[in-house]
């Protein structure tokens, strides 16, 4: 499972070898891993074998060959990640797994569903859309922009239960705040309430060490072209045995009366080479140091976010222990919105060749910021130097 690999090879390799493993373009300064990940070149030249061998004979690959290989990837998603073969489905993304769940739930006039407001953009509109249409609501769990424990997570979100609840998403690593939330803790106080979870793990394969039926949730979902190395396109869906009657993708085809797994293995014609790459990007993971490499670039993430932090007089939005791979830091004194946000990112992008997020969370400027094997601590004071007359000009 990730998060269990022995190998130590990231402790070997410089940042020029480490970049170098890569396609990244150099004339950049690469710091949002996060967003949309970075495929190691090894992982690439083994999808594109995959898909020159689909032109090959296309009739006889899909007709003969992906459905078995579809569930030899669902046993390596269990080897990796936990649980049984049986369990997981792959799919285009986290987003297309939430709505998945969503078009599924059974929801009535009046019924809730429940997040809370460092919930994914994205996953917020797909919710406030689906309840809408069934005459049901949106509920939002509020809590502070910073952070400051687990607790506070746990009882905000608890505090929002309700009669109506029908289901609670809740993320694992938050994408604007970059914040690991305790999801084993909220899915014990959600299910003594009697509400479905669905954990929103988009960013955790390859950040953090999971075993995922440990969590405690009904469905978990994950990307693996972030922070494990796949080829975009490669999410996952983890499903509780006794919800996998109910759980059908968003997309109906052929296999939608087969049962949960067939449901999602085939929905029409697509490119397959993502999911069939996952073993490969789960090797590769482990050659750059499995949970070594989770262990270092979280150490990196923290040095970057103190130094920051201190150079642009920004508050970072939770504790290191509720940290990993990424730390995002909010400006207080800079009031912002989506548009003015957008266009620094375009700015720091354009004219400083930056690659960074920015956002206006809460109505504060918010930046986020990635560690991966190809940056180092210079990175990052490069960026400080960069943004010192932007922040605080």
């Amino acid at each position: 499972m990730i998060g269990h690999s022995p190998s130590d090879h990231s402790q070997n390799l410089s940042k020029a070898q480490a970049f170098a493993a890569f396609e990244l373009d150099p004339g950049y300064l690469h710091l949002n891993h996060g967003s949309f990940g970075a495929v190691p070149r090894s992982v690439r030249l083994v999808q594109d074998r995959i898909r020159t061998e689909i032109e090959c004979n296309p009739t006889k690959f899909y007709g003969e060959d992906l459905p078995p290989a579809m569930r030899r990837m669902a046993r390596e998603a269990a080897n990796c990640l936990g649980g049984r073969g049986d369990d997981w489905v792959f799919c285009e993304n986290a987003t297309a797994a939430v709505s998945a769940v969503l078009y599924g739930l059974d929801l009535q006039p009046g019924d809730e569903i429940l997040t809370t407001s460092h919930a994914y953009g994205a996953v917020l509109k797909a919710m406030s859309l689906v309840a809408a249409r069934r005459g049901a609501k949106l509920r939002l769990a509020s809590l502070p922009a910073i952070l400051e424990s687990d607790e506070q997570v746990v009882q905000g979100v608890a505090q929002a239960f309700g009669p109506r609840v029908r289901l609670l998403i809740v993320d694992h690593i938050t994408s604007a705040t970059a914040t690991i939330f305790p999801v084993r803790r909220i899915t014990d106080v959600a299910r003594a309430a009697g509400i479905p979870v669905l954990v929103d793990g988009a960013h955790a394969p390859g950040q953090i060490a999971l075993d995922v039926p440990a969590v405690g949730a009904d469905w978990y979902t994950g990307n693996a072209h972030k922070w494990l190395f796949a080829p975009r396109g490669c999410g996952l869906l983890w499903t509780a045995p006794e919800r996998q009657a109910a759980t059908r993708p968003a997309v109906l085809s052929h296999g939608t009366d087969h049962g949960y797994a067939e449901a999602f293995d085939w929905i029409g014609t697509r490119d397959p080479s993502p999911w069939l790459s996952f073993p490969t990007a789960c090797e590769a993971h482990d050659e750059f140091g499995g949970r070594k490499l989770m262990a270092r670039n979280r150490e990196l993430a923290a040095l970057a976010a103190r130094e920051l932090s201190a150079a642009l007089d920004a508050r970072v939005t939770a504790p290191e222990s509720m940290r990993a791979s990424m730390a995002a830091l909010v400006l207080e004194d800079c009031p912002a919105t989506e548009q003015s946000a957008l266009a620094l990112r375009f700015a720091l992008s354009r004219e400083h060749r930056v690659m960074v997020p920015v956002s206006a969370f809460a109505g504060r400027l918010t930046f986020r910021i990635s560690a991966q094997i190809y940056n180092s601590p210079e990175d990052y004071r490069r960026f400080a130097d960069i943004c010192r007359p932007l922040f605080r000009g």
